[in-house]
């Protein structure tokens, strides 16, 4: 089962790498058809008006996709932002109950938003919402990587929230101090 779980969080993180990596890509294309468009006007007096339809608009659903499908690779990885200043000063005992706690409200909180944005998902599908734009597209699809990934973060929570019941170690332990140095 931990298999399983390291490889879904594991792939969640690779695709909102995979999604960063088209919102460069993108950008990239759009700044070199930008560059076509200067050069034009300057040797032909007249720019072409090249352009990516709606890739402002692919850039955008990208970074949302990227932001929650990463989110629990990340709380793995223990990249989330942790205030520990009052954990810190605990026992050992109590901090566990403290974070146990954290994680049980973390969850609720989740599951509650995963719930909802799935039941968001479901609506734009029933009623054929589109995306407005030069590409319009059924918001399901632009919705459907955040639902996905809140999911997964649900998941994720919900391990986390069953080790530290077992008492064991939270996978983060430790990590956010040292992130920036791996």
């Amino acid at each position: 089962m931990r298999r399983s779980l390291t490889i879904l969080y594991n792939l969640s993180g690779a695709l909102a790498a995979f999604c960063i990596l088209s919102i460069t890509l993108l950008v990239f294309a759009q700044v070199c058809l930008n560059l076509v468009d200067k050069l034009a006007v300057l040797f032909a007096g007249q720019a072409i008006g090249l352009t990516i339809p709606s890739y402002s608009d692919f850039t955008g659903f990208l970074l949302a996709a990227s932001t929650f499908l990463g989110l629990a690779y990340t709380l793995r990885a223990g990249g989330h932002i942790r205030v520990t200043l009052v954990t810190g000063l605990l026992g050992d005992l109590a901090r566990r109950r403290v974070e146990t706690l954290v994680l049980a409200v973390a969850l609720a909180m989740v599951a509650y938003g995963t719930v909802y944005m799935g039941l968001l998902v479901a609506e734009s599908h029933e009623f054929g919402d589109r995306t407005s734009g030069m590409v319009s597209l059924p918001l399901w699809i632009v919705q459907m990587p955040v639902a996905v990934g809140l999911v997964v973060l649900t998941i994720a929570l919900l391990d986390e929230l069953t080790c530290a019941l077992m008492g064991q170690p939270a996978s983060y332990e430790g990590k956010g101090e040292n992130l920036l140095n791996e």
